[in-house]
């Protein structure tokens, strides 16, 4: 599994951010299950409307097209950890 994850992790750094970062995005791996890959997406990239098309046609592209063994990419829905960490900072404000 880890040798997987160093793969992805390679693959997002040395050919997908590059590409994401002319849009001021890029794309961070969360985790691998039954050979799902899970990435969320930061920057501009995180909030664009058209952040489903670019995991299709840019990193899913990208990481099956070295690794056939991945079956699916998917976006990673759950909450990012700036949002949390911004959520805590809100709350202790009120709180005090």
């Amino acid at each position: 599994m880890n040798n997987k994850k160093n793969q992805i992790e390679k693959i997002l750094k040395e050919k997908v951010n590059p590409v994401l970062e002319e849009h001021y995005g890029g794309a961070e791996l969360v985790e691998i299950k039954d050979n799902t890959v899970y990435v969320r997406m930061t920057g501009a990239c995180g909030t664009c409307p058209l952040s489903q098309m670019t995991l299709e046609n840019v990193i899913e592209e990208k990481i099956k097209g070295e690794m056939p063994e991945i079956e699916r990419v998917t976006l990673y829905q759950g909450v990012s950890d700036d949002l949390i960490d911004m959520a805590k900072k809100i709350l202790n404000k009120e709180i005090k």
